[in-house]
């Protein structure tokens, strides 16, 4: 899962973890999903976030959270945060 939503292979997460590679590569998009994440438990209880970022919403025209990610449209998750901070309707 992590793989997927930052957008790396399962090999490089191997070879960051096992030290044979550089995690450069990871921290923007890692730092970008965990504001996400936090941002989103502020707003719901953050131990049911990761079944919603698998399981398909409406919202999104039926995909999962994470396939929004995938697709590099991560942007539509930060409005619907915004919009659940500020009340306003979406």
């Amino acid at each position: 899962m992590f793989g997927r939503i930052v957008n790396v292979a399962e090999r490089t997460i191997a070879k960051v973890e096992s030290g044979n590679a550089d995690a450069d590569k990871l921290i923007r998009p890692y730092n970008e999903v965990y504001r996400l994440w936090e941002a989103l438990g502020n707003l719901v209880d953050p131990e049911s976030l990761g079944l919603w970022f698998q399981t398909p919403n409406d919202s999104f025209d039926g995909l999962k959270p994470v396939e929004v990610i995938e697709r590099g449209e991560i942007d539509r998750l930060w409005d619907m945060v915004f919009e659940l901070q500020t009340g306003m309707p979406g």
